[in-house]
């Protein structure tokens, strides 16, 4: 499709709002309209005037043409901000039109819908944020609710963060096999297998840096999550390798959960659970994403049915008390009733926490690529969220994080449910962007946050196993920047 822009630079909203409608369509945004433009063809255009901006937007496909218009007043609050919603909201309406159906979030792009609300709580109080969510954003009823059970989980777990806290991110960048869904930055073990010895050495030495560089500005750890890739993809030997040297570098005695993704169930072992617990890790995820083998086969996971439940017990016969499964609604050859099938299994199971993602459409995923799946079935995946959330809310469960993603099929979300007691702090602190996280391993993104205040920065580790194997000195070097944004905003 074609975007103009006239008169204006709101490229990200505007792109955001087409990609709702049209997530594999190909945006040109551009000043002047071509000549011979097709398809959908969108122009958004701002005029300024004494008495503010009058704002026009146009949609055009095939036999359809319609316009829409809004005015934002000279001296309104935050005066460009709502010039940039009321041109969104706009060309949103105008979609709608061209489409027949809303999106349920509305005019919400963003990856935290929950922290814009807690904003608008904090401005303009309860009510009004939820009468604006509602009236000016247009989420729905069902999404609404949604996002303010979460807001009043996630406020008792946000008070329990310091100024001088932190959390530790280890990062395992490799799979067994890549997930036709995923674009995430990932090694195949078969592939790189001659790898990993070094990196987990180097892995184990830039842990040993990063536990001197808290300790010397006084940072306080409070939670350490082992993600990736596939954490489990290593041998329990190296697990244990990794997990002693967090145990000898790192100061644990305020540390308050401990988490390793186990992830692919085809990676878990008796012996590698047994290591991982034996470390005092207290919460593990085991994700089956469906129960339906044939489903499975679709998205390239190669793994049964049979071999989660087998993970499974084996994770409760060693004793985590937390155990997270992840699921995703809209997966390519799903139905409504066969989530149900798959949902209603782990209920049964009664694991502490269930992950509900929906598909992302990732432009780099095997999915989207080539071409393996053109399912957009929108409808569907509303149909399981709705489902996921009156079951587990029947259960006992409460949602307890959220957050969105580009490209979702039907525009839903990601939601992690809890049973009371078993809520992840990681995970919320990480959405809310609560704390400092200091990342460690390839792909990993130290994210500081300023103590007392809203600023942050971030400090990217190289992407690539080989590149962090290759290049680790002058990855080291810059952890002084933790150092330096220390220096600037100190521990009070």
């Amino acid at each position: 499709m074609v975007l103009v822009l006239q008169g204006h630079d709101f490229h990200f909203e505007t792109e955001n709002i087409c990609r709702l409608f049209l997530p594999q369509e190909k945006i040109l945004t551009v000043r002047e309209r071509p000549i011979e433009a097709e398809g959908v063809i969108a122009t958004a255009t701002v005029s300024e005037t004494a008495a503010g901006a009058d704002i026009r937007c146009t949609l055009e496909l095939d036999d359809f043409c319609e316009s829409e218009t809004a005015h934002i007043a000279a001296g309104t609050p935050d005066y460009t901000t709502a010039c940039e919603l009321a041109t969104a909201t706009a060309l949103y309406r105008l979609f709608v039109r061209l489409f027949g159906q809303g999106q349920s979030w509305g005019v919400v792009t963003g990856v935290r819908p929950v922290k814009l609300l807690r904003s608008k709580i904090a401005e303009l109080g309860e009510q009004a944020a939820l009468k604006w969510f509602s009236e000016v954003m247009l989420v729905s009823d069902r999404k609404l609710a949604l996002a303010r059970r979460t807001w009043e989980a996630e406020n008792k777990l946000l008070a329990m963060s310091r100024p001088d806290s932190f959390s530790l991110y280890v990062s395992i960048p490799f799979c067994p096999t890549r997930c036709d869904y995923c674009s995430f930055v990932s090694h195949t073990t078969e592939r790189s297998t001659k790898l990993i010895p070094t990196y987990v050495e180097l892995l184990q030495e830039e842990l040993r840096v990063t536990a001197a560089v808290a300790r010397e500005l006084g940072l306080r750890l409070e939670t350490v999550y082992f993600g990736g890739g596939t954490p489990t993809s290593l041998t329990a030997e190296q697990l244990t390798a990794l997990l002693a040297t967090v145990e000898q570098a790192f100061d644990l005695s305020h540390l308050r959960e401990y988490t390793v993704e186990a992830g692919r169930p085809d990676t878990v072992t008796a012996d590698k659970l047994r290591a991982i617990r034996a470390a005092g890790v207290d919460r593990i995820s085991i994700n089956p994403q469906t129960l339906h083998d044939h489903v499975l086969q679709n998205i390239g996971r190669r793994h049964t049915t049979a071999q989660f439940y087998e993970a499974f017990d084996l994770a409760r016969q060693v004793g985590f008390p937390h155990i997270n499964t992840d699921l995703i609604v809209g997966l390519p050859g799903d139905t409504p009733e066969g989530f149900v099938q798959t949902l209603d299994g782990i209920r049964a199971l009664r694991p502490e926490n269930v992950t509900v993602h929906t598909l992302s459409m990732k432009r780099a995923s095997n999915l989207v690529v080539r071409h393996l799946s053109d399912y957009s079935g929108g409808e569907q995946a509303a149909a399981m969220s709705a489902y996921a959330d009156s079951a587990l809310t029947g259960d006992g469960y409460h949602p307890y994080y959220l957050y969105q993603q580009a490209r979702m099929v039907g525009n839903q979300e990601n939601v992690g449910w809890s049973l009371p007691g078993h809520d992840g702090l990681y995970n919320v602190w990480i959405m809310d962007e609560t704390q400092t996280i200091l990342a460690c391993g390839a792909g990993g993104s130290t994210k500081l946050k300023q103590p007392d205040g809203p600023h942050i920065e971030r400090i990217f580790n190289y992407k690539f196993p080989y590149e962090y194997n290759d290049r680790f000195a002058e990855l080291i070097a810059r952890k002084d920047g933790i150092r330096e944004f220390y220096q600037r905003y100190p521990l009070r």
